[in-house]
């Protein structure tokens, strides 16, 4: 073997011993736990919770809504403000793997750690895996109390507010929705649901708690599936049924889904909920569509509507 031909060999094992090296120690910072020493007593207010879009709506109407108050006090503990406690509670903060951590019962992958700002992204773990879905796009900027006091000069409720970027899709959202009003594809959640406020004795509306956290239904399920139980007296006859229905921007009801065990049964069952629809609620219910941004546009609710005679 010639001498240039060893140099070249060496040269090529020369490289691949340090590209090996460097994916190691790259290997070994994706396991090192982060430092928050430098952070450490600094409250930070959330300010924005985005989609990956930049908006903190979706286009089922949901909304990313930013809340939470945390201090860190330690490399292992942090403390987080509890709305129901109204104060500050402490947590473990457990680290788990590369820059994923958890406390009080959430999943985050910790982006940016400065004294004035925070950056991480919500995840939803199930089973020790992290969902690659729409729940784990959760995007999440805090500001420290100095940041905001002494340099923006504003207040967190002011920079928590939704952006013209969410205004303008929103708009966007309820044009589409309003000039296909019965169209359920095009119908998305109000933030504000349909409100029913009854015009006769005969009638009785309760909104129904859909909220089921051990289940995995959080508040937010209250204003994308709203569900409401109607009670009927002096009916034309007894009857109880389930269904869906699209109220529009304007408060008339259109039906939307229901179920029948017999197939040749639907097309009665379908007149049968359209003349409760158009004989009752519509006549006896003074109905207001559900907005979002205090825009209204067409959303669908559930219904539980039952008649006595």
């Amino acid at each position: 073997m010639s001498k240039k031909l060893i140099y070249i060999l060496l040269a090529v094992v020369s490289v691949f011993l340090s590209c090996n090296s460097e994916s190691n120690e790259e290997r070994r910072n994706k396991t090192r736990e982060l430092s928050f020493d430098t952070i450490k007593g600094i409250k930070y207010h959330e300010v924005k919770r985005r989609f990956s879009t930049g908006l903190s709506f979706n286009e089922m109407g949901f909304q990313q809504e930013p809340s939470w108050i945390i201090q860190f006090k330690s490399n292992d503990s942090i403390m987080a403000y509890s709305p129901q406690k109204k104060r500050m509670q402490t947590f473990f903060l457990q680290y788990d793997h590369g820059d994923v951590y958890n406390f009080a019962k959430e999943w985050f992958r910790i982006k940016k750690i400065s004294k004035d700002s925070l950056q991480m992204q919500r995840l939803q773990v199930n089973k020790k895996e992290i969902a690659k879905d729409i729940r784990s796009d959760v995007n999440i900027t805090y500001y420290s109390d100095d940041y905001i006091k002494n340099v923006l000069k504003t207040t967190p409720e002011n920079l928590q507010k939704p952006s013209k970027a969410d205004t303008l899709y929103i708009q966007k959202l309820a044009k589409a929705s309003n000039q296909k009003p019965a169209d359920l594809k095009l119908a998305f959640a109000g933030r504000q649901p349909v409100v029913f406020q009854p015009m006769s004795d005969m009638i009785r509306v309760k909104k129904l708690e859909v909220v089921d956290r051990i289940n995995g239904k959080t508040e937010a399920y209250d204003y994308l599936f709203p569900k409401y139980r109607i009670d009927i007296s002096r009916a034309y006859e007894d009857f109880g049924y389930e269904f869906s229905a699209l109220v529009d921007a304007k408060g008339k009801m259109y039906l939307g889904n229901f179920r029948t065990s017999d197939p040749e049964n639907y097309e009665p069952r379908k007149k049968t909920l359209e003349a409760i629809i158009h004989v009752y609620l519509q006549n006896l219910l003074k109905i207001q569509p559900g907005t979002t941004l205090g825009i209204p546009h067409s959303s669908e609710i559930n219904l539980i509507v039952v008649g006595k005679k």
